[in-house]
């Protein structure tokens, strides 16, 4: 456990959940959506991703304040909603989808510094892969000096970080054109009805409203549980109203196809367009701040919910051992290195950031999604609230079951493309349990239910390899 003098404030919770969320997604998401949709499809996919994961942080909310005991974050509760088995996977689900996540961002920084220096290319050349693997290692050792000073730098990131994000609002507003907007509006020349527009930028607000949960994986370290609820909803509200602007507004200074066509990150293309070359390099730079602090917070919370998982014995033991500055030292090695097998796998892919970003997303939709039936159980059932609530009760009932619905429909959203290949991390990565549960001399599978979600998780991997290795999906 960590010692009294690690406590995190709720500014640094707050912090920790901003930092997380502000990443490379809000700097694509200008390119992201016009490829996809016009603004129409576009604030319906807002208002139904926003009212879904607004529904997720108060299950987020009112899960911290009704189990403080479970402190290991997202995994704990699909733990006690449906047993061992389902809680690992839960847990490796998430902490190798954040892996995955933190790659993201390194292809970003590469295809950013690749504007100005061709060398780096899209971000999956050899000279991107070394220079991003030497900042994967300067990151672990920096971490490993401690949790509250890698908190402390996160705060003062998160606040720099931002700064470039209000700027190009405030100038896009200035530049505002009503025609221009008025043109885009039914996004000009997209096939698809609108219900498609929207499901095809569902994964792209899944990945960017990762980090809502952050405050959740650190709930041992608040000085108070109500912090836990506070940081979750005030972050996600403050960076949802970011979100938005920066999705809408390039509509109002450019045509539609002209954003789509506009390399990543976008959000440099488009103020470029605006005030000329000055605008790229000031994005890029806050890109740049932006991308490496979102990268601390999601390293720190990576080895945070291995560890955790290790000290409930979900995972081998190994990986809850701290250092002396009370740092999970073994699992934070074990995710530098995964992100470091993963950055190197870029070099083969075609687009790297999209499938990084779209299979982190798919990773984190089933640990959302026993979340959010956990909630379900847990208020249709009554415990933890007094006869004399139910007007409470019956709130968190309703939030529980929008939550449960939207993290349902994210799963169908995203495609079976996407579930077979994180079957492929998955199926192997229940070695992991195996190795748990010997060491603890248990019987691996208790109940069958496990057994089952064993082989479906198998077959899956077996089709999603048998896809990649035929070509019916592309990397």
């Amino acid at each position: 456990m960590a010692s009294a003098d690690a406590k995190m404030s709720r500014f640094q919770l707050t912090a920790m959940v901003v930092g997380s969320m502000v990443g490379a997604g809000i700097f694509s998401l200008p390119r992201t959506f016009a490829g996809a949709t016009g603004p129409l499809g576009a604030v319906i996919a807002w208002i139904i991703a926003g009212t879904g994961m607004y529904m997720l942080a108060r299950v987020f909310q009112f899960l911290a304040e009704r189990k403080p005991h479970l402190d290991a974050g997202v995994f704990a509760y699909a733990k006690e909603g449906y047993g061992d088995y389902p809680g690992f996977l839960s847990a490796f689900g998430y902490w190798i989808g954040s892996c995955i996540g933190n790659v993201s961002y390194w292809v970003l920084i590469k295809s950013t510094l690749g504007a100005f220096f061709p060398v780096f290319g899209d971000g999956n050349t050899l000279v991107a892969i070394l220079v991003a693997s030497v900042g994967i290692w300067l990151f672990h050792f920096m971490i490993l000096r401690g949790i509250q000073q890698a908190a402390a730098l996160n705060m003062i990131v998160t606040i720099a970080k931002i700064i470039p994000i209000l700027v190009f609002i405030a100038i896009l507003f200035v530049a505002f054109k009503m025609d221009m907007f008025r043109f885009n509006f039914y996004g000009g020349g997209l096939e698809g009805s609108i219900f498609d527009q929207v499901r095809a930028t569902m994964l792209v607000t899944v990945f960017v409203f990762l980090g809502i949960e952050g405050a959740s994986v650190y709930s041992r370290y608040a000085k108070e549980r109500k912090d836990v609820g506070f940081a979750t909803i005030v972050g996600f509200v403050g960076v949802t109203s970011l979100m938005v602007l920066v999705t809408l507004l390039p509509y109002a200074v450019l045509q539609r196809e002209d954003i789509a066509g506009i390399r990543q990150p976008s959000m440099a293309g488009v103020l470029e367009a605006v005030v000329g070359p000055w605008g790229a390099v000031f994005v890029s730079v806050g890109l740049l701040i932006s991308v490496l602090g979102a990268y601390l917070a999601w390293a720190l919370i990576c080895a945070e919910v291995m560890s955790a998982a290790a000290r409930t014995r979900d995972m081998p033991a190994i990986f809850a051992r701290e250092n002396k500055a009370k740092v999970p030292a073994a699992a934070m090695w074990a995710t530098s290195i995964v992100i470091q097998v993963i950055v190197i796998t870029t070099y083969w892919s075609t687009d790297a950031f999209a499938l990084m970003l779209n299979l982190t997303s798919s990773m984190a939709l089933i640990p959302f999604l026993l979340v959010a039936g956990y909630a379900m159980q847990l208020t249709t059932r009554g415990e933890t609230y007094e006869t004399s609530a139910s007007g409470i009760r019956t709130r968190d009932i309703a939030i529980a079951a929008v939550a449960t619905v939207y993290t349902g429909y994210l799963v169908y959203a995203g495609g079976l493309k996407f579930l077979v290949l994180s079957a492929i991390l998955y199926a192997p990565g229940s070695l992991l349990y195996v190795w748990a549960r010997r060491e603890q001399g248990k019987k691996v599978f208790e109940r069958t239910s496990d057994i089952v979600i064993l082989a479906l998780a198998t077959l899956g991997a077996i089709v999603g390899v048998y896809w990649i290795a035929t070509g019916y999906i592309v990397l």
